[in-house]
This record gives C-alpha cells, sequence and structure tokens, in this order.
C-alpha cells in the first residue's frame, strides 16, 4: 500500500488526513481551527502535532499540500500568507521532506483544488478545465492538457481582479470593479451594509433589507456574505439586488475566460455553491452572453467540498512519487 499524507493551510483553519493511493476514503482525518494571533511559527507547531496523531509509527510514501496564499510552486517556496503573519518566503516543501525524508508537492489553494476536482471531483474525465473558488475571495486555478497549468510566474488563474465594471468601487488590489469585489462573500456584506448606512430611510417593504436586518437583529457589522444569501432566498429584495450583481460580475468573468482560453468546464466552489439557483441562473446567463456563441463550456459546481485541497493535496503528493 502507498500512504499520502495531505496538509491543508487554510487561513482560518489547518488539516491533515491519511489515505492509501487509489482509495476515495481518509484512513484518518485531524483539522484544528488556527489561533487568533497566529503565526508560522504556530501554524507550523499545530500542523506537525496532526501529522505525528495522524501517522503513528507509519511512513508516507509523499506528501502534498495547499497553502492558503501565493506559493512558487517550482521550489515550494510560501511567498507570504494574506491571513497569518510570518509566512514570508518560508521553504515549506524543504522543511517537510527534511523532516519527514519523503518527497513533498506544495502549491497555492486554487491550483490544489483544481488538481483536487479534475483528479477526485468535477473535473474528472476532462483535459481541460478552470476552477474558481468563491469565498473570503475569489481565485482560479487552471488545468490544461490534463496538467495544472500556473503561468510564467506562478500567478495564472486571478479571475478575482479581472475588471468588469471600471466605474466599480475600489478593491483591496486598488483596482476598481474586479470580479473579487463585486462577488466574494465579505464584500456582498460589504455592499449591503454600505447601502443600508446610507439609505436608512429605505423603508416599506423588503426592499429595504428588513430581513437583512432581521437576521443580525439590526447589528449591520454582523453580516456576511453567506447571510446575504440567506436573505436573497427569503425575498429581500435588497440581497437579491446585490447577489445578482455579484453573479453578473462572476459570469462577465466566466465569458471572458471562456474566450481567451476555451475551457470544457469551469468548476465552481467555496461559498458560491450554495448560493442558489437563481443565483447559478444568472451567472450561466450572463457567462452565455458574454461569451462568443461559438464557444462551448460548462458550468458546474464543485463536489469535493471543504475537502478539495486535501484530495488536491493527495493528486500532487501522486505527481512527486517517481514512476507512479
Amino acid at each position: 500500500m502507498t500512504l499520502i499524507l495531505a496538509l491543508d493551510f487554510g487561513g482560518t483553519k489547518l488539516a491533515a488526513a491519511l489515505v492509501n493511493l487509489g482509495s476515495r476514503k481518509w484512513l484518518r482525518y485531524e483539522r484544528r481551527l488556527s489561533p487568533v494571533n497566529a503565526d508560522a511559527s504556530t501554524d507550523l507547531e499545530i500542523m506537525r502535532s496532526l501529522i505525528y496523531s495522524l501517522l503513528e509509527d507509519a511512513k508516507p510514501a509523499a506528501i502534498g499540500v495547499s497553502f492558503g496564499g501565493p506559493v512558487d510552486a517550482s521550489t515550494g517556496t510560501v511567498r507570504l500568507s494574506h491571513h497569518v503573519a510570518g509566512w514570508e518566503n518560508i521553504p515549506l516543501k524543504g522543511l517537510l521532506e527534511k523532516e519527514f525524508g519523503v518527497s513533498v508537492g506544495v502549491d497555492n489553494d486554487a491550483n490544489i483544488a483544481a488538481l483536487g476536482e479534475h483528479r477526485f471531483g468535477a473535473g474528472q474525465g476532462y483535459d481541460s478545465l478552470f476552477y474558481i473558488t468563491v469565498s473570503t475571495g475569489v481565485g482560479g486555478g487552471w488545468i490544461l492538457n490534463g496538467k495544472p497549468w500556473r503561468g510564467a510566474g506562478g500567478m495564472a488563474g486571478e479571475i478575482g481582479h479581472i475588471v468588469v465594471d471600471p466605474a466599480g468601487p475600489v478593491c483591496l488590489c486598488g483596482k476598481r470593479g474586479c470580479v473579487e469585489r463585486l462577488a466574494s462573500g465579505p464584500y456582498m456584506a460589504q455592499n449591503v451594509r454600505e447601502i443600508l448606512e446610507l439609505e436608512p430611510q429605505r423603508r416599506g417593504g423588503l426592499r429595504d433589507g428588513e430581513i437583512l436586518r432581521g437576521l443580525v437583529g439590526d447589528n449591520l457589522t454582523l453580516l456576511t456574505g453567506q447571510l446575504v444569501s440567506e436573505a436573497a432566498a427569503a425575498g429581500d429584495d435588497l440581497a437579491k439586488e446585490v447577489l445578482h450583481k455579484a453573479a453578473w460580475a462572476l459570469g462577465v468573468g466566466i465569458g471572458n475566460v471562456a474566450n481567451l482560453m476555451n475551457p470544457q468546464r469551469f468548476v465552481l466552489g467555496g461559498g458560491v455553491t450554495k448560493a442558489g439557483e437563481d443565483f447559478w441562473r444568472v451567472v450561466r446567463q450572463v457567462a452565455r452572453e458574454t461569451a462568443l456563441p461559438e464557444v462551448d463550456f460548462e458550468i458546474v459546481p464543485a463536489v469535493l467540498g471543504d475537502d478539495a485541497p486535501l484530495w488536491g493535496g493527495v493528486a500532487i503528493a501522486s505527481m512527486t512519487i517517481p514512476n507512479l
């Protein structure tokens, strides 16, 4: 049996799992939340304890790692984390190889999730796909000709920072009207919050956000993208308006990518998969309207859920084993 160890360094969670290569069932699985004031050292220590707890006396054939931030996949070096301090230029592949004496593959979470969905999920049987995750941010990962495509500097797939509304609100990246600025969960919540704060007089029905206000007890700081989706499903017109704009932005981005690269499938993961049928209908319709009529593609939900980075870890680990 060939044991594979998969690790997921997420923004707020750390997870590790052990599997026999060829199996679709974890032998052992551990998950822990990252402490509020965590840094790279604390995250590494927590992950080490998870690993030793999983392995007991076993030794894996290879280790695959998903990291929530920019990674130089050719060297396995983490460039930085947007969520946890101290990860600047950490040679994660080298550290793990030195400690465990096996080959290690490391990549960012979007690329790894794309690989997971391609090998084990909604992308099985397809040579080309673009995986998009819509949650705290909007990221993407490519599979072309059955292999990951990272671009010259490892930055391919940044659909979140395609500009779809040049007159739109300013994104953290400094540009206006990025897909991420309109479609990510925190920004959807912010957009609703700003409208309700700027227009407190919006009264007289569901349009003013009554359902939204009710969900958070009038404490607008508690708003999240998920609550916006729930309020929209319950009939809140303001939530529906913001969610529609998010779906529109994502659809425009997908349609443009379809024209440029012509993948067979777009696989959508993250919180977006729970946004409701209306959201999916708008995404598909706008993407279809944006792309040329001759460009064929499908837009489907990811199927691996929160385990996509771990299954991608299994896939990238198996790619490091010689003669496999």
